[in-house]
């Protein structure tokens, strides 16, 4: 084992305390739902398939033969497809044909950006807690991975920002970031972006914003808290990549159809590394997508989702609380973070593991998203994720079972 795997799979939680390679603790928590019968709320997917209309635009896709591989960028129609969908819901103007890039899922998206832009002598800075694939990726490129938190607060999770001032280096190249965020589902507010935008500026860092919950903000007290992308502030779109996918909007996420959209010249050195990732992918998936973005029918499904996950959140937050834990409501994506800490509970990974026991349902500790000896790690070590992004049967049944640990 080299010295640069073990690097990347420890950042990656693929190794465990002794060096020894194994399994990330979702895939942990996902056998053990499957070898208890517990309902999985770890793993963020639906239970039930996107519009039957865009299952048959691949369908047809399929027959009509475009089963080979597509232009390395992507179809020019899913392009301008992208295109006009960031001009019309954000005013953001892209050139399909030299500022848009379709990609193997927003992963890929975020892994090519990273490689391309970052290496030994940068700091890649991203919010804390953080998808887990950005450690990682961060560790592939030989970049160092510096954070600022995310703190629980009556309104949501909110950033730090003096930590976040703080964070920010003359060595910061690139700001990865998240919103609405996995795995707090904080959406971040129009003057969180604008501290963002603004250090970025100053220090002169790029900026490569994860958006693929962008449609999926819930209704809350206030309503719905909008999407702003921080490209569309002052000064930001000539130094920030957006990415985002088709999988979460439209509930299809194993098609793995993402994009990444900004300025021609760093869209380029991302192709430049994409084209030695997967080269290309999903050729009969792009003219279903493009035809997803254009459809007025499919943006009423994505908006009816988004009001069911509401439903679904509050139905989750309300079990949870009813149970014991300390719950901060989201404000979009999958996911709901929960104290256990009220319940005696200090370990978020070991009660993860007695869950299934305890209550027939199977969570992620927030650990997994931390790294280790932080202040964002030691303020989160009793916390767990679940999703909510089930079917309110599905639901009910986890309630049920989480009410057992209250008793």
């Amino acid at each position: 084992m080299t010295r640069r795997w073990t690097s990347v799979a420890r950042a990656a939680g693929l190794l465990r305390a002794d060096g020894t390679p194994g399994a990330t603790i979702f895939a942990e928590m996902s056998a053990l739902a499957a070898s208890t019968g517990a309902i999985n709320l770890g793993q963020g997917f639906p239970d039930v398939d996107g519009p039957a209309s865009v299952a048959a635009a691949a369908q047809r896709a399929i027959a009509d033969g475009a089963n080979q591989y597509p232009p390395g960028p992507g179809i020019l129609e899913l392009r301008e497809a992208i295109a006009e969908h960031q001009a019309a819901r954000y005013g953001l103007v892209v050139d399909p044909g030299t500022q848009v890039l379709v990609t193997a899922g927003a992963t890929e998206a975020i892994a090519a950006s990273v490689l391309a832009l970052a290496g030994p002598d940068d700091e890649v800075l991203t919010l804390e807690p953080f998808y887990d694939a950005y450690a990682a990726v961060v560790a592939m490129a030989g970049a160092t991975h510096t954070t600022a938190p995310l703190r629980a607060t009556p309104d949501g999770f909110r950033v730090d920002l003096a930590a976040l001032e703080q964070a920010f280096t003359d060595r910061t190249r690139i700001v990865l970031l998240n919103t609405p965020h996995n795995p707090t589902g904080a959406v971040l507010t129009h003057d969180e972006l604008v501290a963002v935008a603004r250090l970025a500026q100053r220090h002169d860092a790029l900026v490569v914003t994860d958006e693929v919950y962008e449609h999926l903000t819930l209704d809350g007290p206030h309503g719905r808290p909008p999407h702003v992308p921080i490209a569309s502030l002052p000064g930001m779109a000539k130094r920030t990549l957006t990415i985002s996918s088709a999988g979460k909007t439209f509930s299809f996420t194993g098609w793995k159809i993402g994009w990444v959209a900004g300025p021609e010249h760093l869209v380029a050195a991302v192709r430049t590394v994409k084209q030695f990732l997967t080269y290309v992918s999903g050729a009969p998936f792009q003219p279903a997508v493009a035809f997803a973005l254009r459809d007025p029918g499919v943006a009423q499904w994505v908006d009816d989702l988004a009001a069911s996950l509401a439903r679904r959140r509050d139905l989750l937050c309300e079990g949870l609380v009813a149970a014991g834990l300390d719950v901060v409501r989201p404000d979009g994506t999958y996911f709901v973070l929960a104290d256990a800490r009220p319940l005696g509970h200090e370990d978020g990974a070991e009660l993860c593991r007695a869950l299934p026991a305890l209550a027939g349902v199977v969570g992620v500790p927030v650990r997994a998203f931390t790294t280790a000896g932080s202040s964002a790690d030691e303020a989160l070590a009793s916390w767990v994720r679940f999703t909510f992004v089930k079917r309110e049967d599905v639901l009910e049944r986890a309630v049920e079972g989480l009410a057992r640990l209250g008793r």
